[in-house]
């Protein structure tokens, strides 16, 4: 395998150790500046030009895009998947974990456990915002901050209103989250790698510090992740569209909350805290990519007209609860199911004895008018008001339509479900 290693900083810990695992599995690896990429658009066949030379053939690269070049980094990534290599982390995958809001927007839509948020930019709606997500003590955060930065615990509502009012003032965008008092100054850090947790540590912050981040000087030890924490590690990562993701979360009374989803994470915390070989099994999940890549249905599959790949959900009181699926007459339909989404469960290639149930998401292939026929007109979804601790008033009801030790070889496992 050739791989290419996207990264500005070729001497720094992360990058050297995944191109020393690389070349220790007898593959070809080169660390390429992401700068020094020209992109050309022209009719045809995409291309990219690395140093003024046309760019030979590689099999695959792996995304390290600094924040401070989001968009020119993902710029790149996209002309590569358009050359069809396979890239660890997609462009679309990195835009979304870089803003915060936006990553948090996503996983909310997927029912993953956050932290309350609100995001405003009247000044008059702040202390309403901080009210929603449970009052002060809160934490304002900037959207675009790294490594800890730009996050500032606010005790008092006062103090909170002027942080907030400060930071919209030099024309920057904060989101407020409530406190999780529970952590205290504690989370956790899950290495998700394809469809697994090959490696968790606990951060714990210092003194009166109440970031746990190891650029503030936060200690780190090896946790074994039970299975609720390590299931939601591994769909944040996959909501996000990241293969290789480090995923941020909190251990609260309600269980992970997750507090962001890093595309780029470091790998000298984690492999000196655990002694695993993360690098090694970040280069084993490429390689076997590179060997038989999964199929973008989205993108590659080429169908008759009028079929293609869909998702049907079964709403509860649908017709297809507590018929199996060879019963619902699905493949009578013109309709077959691929895989079976239950909770957290998924089923692939479920078979027709299995009984639907009320939640289920089915990805299908089929005639596609078909499986609009199934899909129930949409209802209006009531919405529940959130009363605030510190504001206990009248509200009216609302409805709207919804539309450095040297690392063992063995990565860790995600747990097996009780």
């Amino acid at each position: 395998m050739k791989l290419g290693i996207l990264s500005c900083s070729p001497r720094c810990y992360s990058t050297r150790r995944l191109r020393e695992a690389a070349e220790q599995r007898g593959h070809e690896a080169k660390v390429l500046n992401t700068l020094r990429f020209a992109i050309d658009l022209q009719p045809g066949e995409p291309d990219l030009y690395f140093r003024s030379n046309l760019l030979t053939d590689y099999d695959a690269v792996l995304p390290r895009i600094g924040a401070s070049i989001t968009y020119y980094g993902t710029a790149v990534v996209r002309q590569f998947e358009q050359m069809d290599v396979f890239t660890a982390n997609s462009s679309s995958g990195i835009s979304n974990s870089r803003d915060k809001l936006r990553s948090l927007q996503i996983l909310s839509r997927h029912k993953i456990g956050i932290p309350d948020t609100a995001f405003v930019r009247d000044k008059r709606d702040v202390s309403a915002a901080i009210e929603r997500v449970g009052g002060a003590p809160v934490i304002i955060k900037l959207i675009e901050g790294t490594q800890g930065v730009g996050v500032i615990l606010a005790e008092s509502l006062k103090v909170a209103q002027a942080i907030v009012e400060t930071l919209h003032s030099t024309k920057q965008n904060v989101l407020i989250q409530g406190f999780v008092s529970e952590s205290r100054g504690r989370d956790i850090r899950a290495f998700v790698v394809g469809d697994q947790v090959v490696a968790a540590m606990r951060r714990t912050a210092q003194g009166d510090e109440f970031r746990s981040n190891i650029h503030r000087g936060g200690t780190t030890e090896q946790v074994v992740l039970s299975y609720e924490y390590a299931e939601t590690a591994v769909r944040a990562a996959q909501i996000m569209g990241l293969k290789v993701a480090g995923v941020d979360m909190l251990e609260s009374s309600d269980g992970p909350l997750v507090m962001e989803v890093n595309s780029s994470p470091g790998l000298q915390g984690i492999e000196t805290a655990t002694r695993l070989d993360v690098a090694g099994a970040i280069i084993d999940y490429i390689a076997a990519q590179v060997d038989f890549p999964e199929l973008d249905v989205r993108q590659r599959l080429t169908v008759s007209r009028g079929y293609g790949v869909a998702e049907l959900h079964i709403p509860e009181g649908s017709e297809l609860v507590g018929q199996t699926i060879g019963d619902s007459q699905l493949r009578d339909r013109d309709i077959n199911v691929l895989t079976l989404h239950r909770e957290t469960t998924v089923i692939p290639n479920p078979k027709s004895g299995r009984e639907l149930v009320g939640g289920d998401r089915l990805l299908c292939f089929g005639r596609l008018d078909s499986m609009r026929d199934l899909v129930p007109s949409r209802t209006k979804k009531r919405r529940h008001p959130k009363i605030s601790k510190l504001a206990q008033s009248p509200v009216t009801e609302e409805f709207h339509v919804s539309d450095q030790p040297a690392p063992t070889d063995k990565p860790a496992q995600i747990p097996e479900k009780p």
